[in-house]
């Protein structure tokens, strides 16, 4: 059997690949590996478990709340809250553990389960490893007033909300906004912290009816947003996923601002007001060369890593970083959180409009992004994507065409089953050319 933990948790379709029984098993492995250092401080261990809405997260709820009150943590469940409200909270409430269960931007019968250390920290490889390995281990089981006990926490959702709004220091007044909120796990969260601020807001796909999630709308589809904006002549749109850890964003007319313009804008208000960590932002190796052209123009450096925003944190924490982030609308804002937030990053975008008066269109012009193809090459064999001599030719041969005006990125998805192509290049024609010819190539190598 292969590792269970991807990129990002443990994720698969619900009842077929991740089981009531798996996460219950994982739930009490997470126990014995996270709670021992409650137990060692001689407190029983405390976890806080929230989840999105899908139908399936009802039944994996139950299965993990079950497994760790077996192995004697005590539970407090959050209800239907987003991933950086579950982490926010595992921190704020002292949790020794979190447990978030979502399949964040993927289809409704998909679902995953994602821990969290105390703090609110995703988990790194070594600690998922020492969970993987105590799975189904013999134990000894707690019996009478040794079990953990089981409890709602009714103030999450609030607690969350007023979390975000504290970290913005200028209202909102004025700002007419639209967001979608993918039928996910923000539909409350989001409209109450923009109004709070004093925006003017207005929600479309807002009805977290288990079945709908991330269905044609949200980061992944952002159509009916760019209408809604337009329609309405409203200042700005903020699209999330389901679990609103990402968020891409859409101008008064409908034109999309991606996860490195938002990150870049982002870039240079915080070195403004003096909170960019070594006048440094991390990004990974998919960010637009355009991005990676504009932070060298105003002498930001940029670290990149691997693609995924725990790789992201990774390098955030081991250089004290403030700001990170991937194209894709996972941004991390250090000192408001520990993982991607997307309700938080549209609220900050929102504020840099209202403090400099600035359209979203006029601050995401720092940079020009140029074209990008990606072509997702599904039913191939991912594991040697990296190793296949030939495709390694047919990538340098496609570098030297591009010159010093693109690039080339080939890669395994961490989260499905399949091998993403990405081609940048100074057009659109010239980009979907080679990206065509590459994803032919893989096809043709790596077919199962």
């Amino acid at each position: 059997m292969g590792r269970i933990f991807g990129t990002d948790g443990v994720r698969g379709v619900a009842n077929r690949d991740l089981t009531a029984e798996l996460a219950l098993d994982l739930s009490v492995a997470a126990a014995h590996v996270l709670g021992e250092a409650g137990a060692f401080a001689g407190h029983r261990p405390v976890a806080v478990v929230g989840r999105d809405p899908r139908a399936s997260g009802e039944f994996l709820q139950a299965a993990v709340v079950a497994g760790l009150a077996s192995a004697g943590v005590d539970v407090w469940t959050l209800g239907v809250l987003p991933t950086p409200g579950v982490a926010y909270l595992t921190g704020h409430l002292g949790a020794d553990l979190g447990v978030m269960i979502s399949a964040s931007h993927n289809p409704m019968p998909d679902n995953g389960i994602k821990f969290l250390a105390r703090g609110g920290h995703k988990l790194d490889d070594a600690i998922e490893d020492a969970i993987e390995s105590r799975l189904r281990e013999p134990w000894q089981r707690p019996v009478g007033a040794a079990v953990g006990r089981v409890r709602q926490r009714d103030d999450a959702e609030q607690s969350y909300v007023d979390h975000l709004v504290a970290t913005i220091d200028t209202p909102l007044r004025g700002l007419r906004v639209v967001i979608d909120c993918a039928n996910g796990a923000a539909c409350s969260v989001a409209p109450a912290a923009f109004k709070a601020a004093g925006a003017s807001v207005m929600t479309i796909h807002d009805n977290p009816d288990g079945l709908t999630i991330n269905d044609g709308c949200g980061s992944t589809h952002m159509d009916d947003l760019r209408a809604a904006v337009v329609a309405t002549r409203s200042d700005v749109g903020f699209a999330l996923d389901g679990d609103a850890d990402r968020c891409l964003a859409v101008d008064a007319t409908g034109e999309l601002v991606d996860g490195d313009q938002i990150l870049a804008m982002l870039a240079l208000a915080m070195r403004e007001a003096g909170s960019l960590k070594a006048d440094t932002v991390v990004a990974t190796v998919m960010s637009n060369l355009g991005f990676l052209q504009a932070m060298a123009r105003e002498s930001v450096m940029v670290e990149q890593t691997a693609v995924g925003d725990r790789y992201v944190l990774e390098a955030m924490k081991a250089g004290a970083y403030t700001l990170g982030g991937e194209q894709s609308g996972h941004v991390i804002m250090t000192d408001h959180a520990t993982t991607g937030d997307g309700v938080l990053t549209a609220m900050h975008v929102s504020e840099r409009m209202a403090a400099t008066r600035c359209s979203i269109a006029d601050l995401a012009a720092v940079m020009a992004r140029l074209p990008q193809v990606m072509i997702n090459v599904p039913d191939v064999d991912q594991a040697r994507a990296s190793s296949d001599p030939d495709l390694a030719e047919a990538v340098a041969q496609a570098e030297a065409v591009l010159g010093d005006g693109g690039r080339v990125l080939l890669r395994p998805s961490g989260t499905e089953p399949l091998v993403r192509v990405m081609v940048e290049a100074t057009s659109h024609e010239q980009a979907h050319e080679v990206a065509a010819e590459l994803a032919e190539k893989v096809r043709d190598h790596l077919r199962r």
